[in-house]
């Protein structure tokens, strides 16, 4: 933002420059040539009025001193002709006399009593003022006197100017840019501050308030805006996490205490109550598993985290290592298909839990004899397919809700594992599907982003890691 202040700023300041000192140059470049052309003439003019009074008095060896004095001192050339047009006088050594320039345009009309004040090229192609005049007394005429001055002298002085000007131009602009980048730094330092504060923020902490003693008002009554909001939401957070950290273990005993006094009651029961009793254990054991579960969103949802490399092959491998015994168990087969995904950015101990909550989901719905595929694809991706009974679009739809359990389910799941893995796939920066596989089953595709070479901005600076409890068993 400072850049783009200092460059409006520099952009404003040179269209003024531009409008004042451009029409300033071309003014100034007028007036010169004007100026010149003025004294050309009136220096014609006056040496034409000399060169007659020569021609009349028949004083023609005066001619070469009267036109090569002029020259000398002032750098023009003077051609002084004779009624007839015969060079009687031409200051320039190389020139002759005796011949004629009648046929000339300035000099034909300078014999007719008609003076000629224009710009021509000099012999040697330079550009040059040239003023003809006659030689007249009244209206009889005796000669013509050509006085040409070069351009280069006052060429000179309308580049001089221009230099003179554009040097101005150039001090007023380093002004200017030294004073916009003071004003544009004392502006934005506000928000330089609250842009790391926000940052700070994002990763769960503030450990420095932006500057609210600098820049402009409002900007200054921002910054002690988000200070006060931030640090209320720092003492809410807290307050949330103190409460999610006392109930975990409020909670815990109570719940143990509780299905321990209804096992106890079982020897003292008839026996037509133990179904009963059955029942209300499990209902105690899905409250505790409940519980757990939103505890882990709570912590999740509350825990700022930054996504690191992590090695999905590896941890895949490591998952599918635990949860092999207990798939025997249930005479299911877990397999990885698929070629190597490599390393993928995601949040600490992600992988793990969506890997765990996915499998475990999948064991509950899966009959005996199939098989649970991990599957690996272009572009980090994991897919996990069972063969169970799957789910209807409607169902799929709702999936990822809080507490919602598939229509017609059978099992004691909490309604709490897909949110959860939900969480930690979109926290890690990556997207999960809900697909029907071929045949029969559900494919939950997890899509994460590969981690290349070098650092990522998406994952760099320190980490902070999110133990969220995993609803598996």
């Amino acid at each position: 933002m400072t850049r783009r202040l200092l460059l409006s700023y520099l952009a404003l300041a040179l269209l003024v420059l531009a409008g004042l000192e451009i029409p300033l140059g071309y003014i100034y470049a007028r007036g010169e040539i004007s100026r010149a052309s003025q004294n050309v003439e009136r220096d014609a003019s006056m040496l034409a009025e000399i060169t007659e009074e020569n021609i009349e008095k028949g004083n023609f060896g005066v001619l070469p001193d009267v036109v090569g004095d002029y020259a000398t001192r002032t750098g023009g050339r003077v051609i002084v002709t004779d009624k007839q047009g015969i060079v009687l006088a031409d200051s320039q050594p190389a020139g002759r006399t005796g011949v004629s320039l009648a046929a000339q345009p300035d000099i034909a009309r300078a014999l007719r009593n008609r003076p000629t004040v224009t710009t021509t090229t000099d012999t040697d192609g330079s550009e040059a003022l040239s003023a003809t005049m006659p030689g007249s007394s009244g209206t009889t005429i005796r000669g013509a006197l050509r006085l040409t001055y070069p351009m280069a002298e006052v060429t000179g002085r309308i580049h001089n100017i221009w230099g003179a000007l554009a040097l101005a131009g150039a001090c007023i602009l380093a002004a200017v840019a030294l004073a916009a980048f003071t004003l544009a730094r004392w502006i934005t330092r506000p928000l330089r501050t609250l842009e790391q504060a926000t940052t700070q923020l994002a990763d769960g902490h503030l450990d420095n308030p932006p500057d609210a003693t600098t820049g402009p008002p409002e900007l200054r009554s921002l910054a002690a805006s988000f200070t006060h909001t931030a640090i209320r939401l720092q003492h809410l957070l807290k307050a949330q996490q103190a409460f999610a950290s006392e109930a975990s273990h409020q909670l815990k005993t109570p719940l143990t205490a509780l299905r321990l006094r209804l096992e106890n009651f079982e020897p003292y029961l008839d026996p037509r109550a133990h179904e009963s009793l059955e029942e209300a254990v499990a209902e105690v054991e899905r409250l505790n598993r409940m519980v757990h579960g939103l505890l882990a969103l709570a912590r999740l949802e509350n825990t700022a985290t930054t996504a690191e490399p992590v090695d999905l092959d590896a941890v895949i491998a490591d998952r599918v290592a635990t949860w092999e015994p207990l798939a025997a168990e249930q005479y299911v087969t877990l397999a990885i298909t698929g070629s190597p995904a490599g390393r993928v950015w995601a949040i600490p101990g992600a992988l793990e839990q969506i890997i765990d909550n996915l499998v475990a989901n999948a064991l509950r719905v899966s009959p005996p004899g199939t098989t649970i595929t991990l599957h690996r694809t272009q572009g980090a991706e994991l897919h996990i397919i069972d063969q169970g009974p799957g789910m209807t679009e409607a169902d799929r739809a709702r999936a990822f809700d809080r507490f919602w359990r598939a229509s017609g389910s059978h099992h004691d799941g909490t309604g709490l594992g897909l949110p959860i893995v939900r969480h930690l796939v979109h926290a890690s920066g990556g997207d999960i599907t809900l697909n029907a596989s071929p045949g029969s089953g559900l494919d939950v595709g997890v899509r994460l982003r590969p981690a290349v070479s070098g650092r990522s901005r998406g994952g760099s600076g320190p980490s902070r890691s999110a133990r969220a409890v995993s609803t598996a068993p």
